[in-house]
């Protein structure tokens, strides 16, 4: 009879302790949005100390963002740039925002790096 009494307790507490996390995987999965970046791009060449416009992808956003502050870095070679911030505390559904080029070397592998909810970075482009 003890034998049975175990496998019913463990049998239960093992069926509540695995729905829990996956109802949560799964709505955080259907919640993140990963926004297109349209511009900068491949062909987008900046100017150092000139105002440019990053633009995004606002079509298809989750009823509900769970990080609607938008943050924009930059990376060269893939590598983020250190203490470099282009632009933060803007609502991440804007789809565009103007900024300002920073002082930098010429390169034409900068990205713009767009977080918020999640993270997606722009294709390459030429400062």
């Amino acid at each position: 009879m003890k034998a049975i009494f175990a496998l019913v307790a463990v049998s239960m507490v093992s069926s509540q302790v695995g729905a829990v996390p996956a109802q949560q995987a799964s709505r955080a999965t259907d919640e993140v949005f990963v926004p297109q970046i349209f511009s900068p791009n491949t062909h987008s060449v900046w100017k150092v100390g000139t105002q440019q416009t990053v633009t995004w992808d606002i079509s298809n956003p989750p009823s509900e963002i769970s990080n609607p502050v938008g943050l924009i870095l930059m990376s060269k070679g893939g590598e983020t740039i250190p203490n470099l911030t282009v632009a933060s505390n803007f609502s991440i559904l804007l789809g565009a925002l103007n900024v300002q080029v920073p002082n930098l070397a010429p390169g034409n592998d900068y990205r713009i790096i767009l977080l918020g909810d999640s993270g997606n970075d722009s294709p390459p482009f030429r400062i």
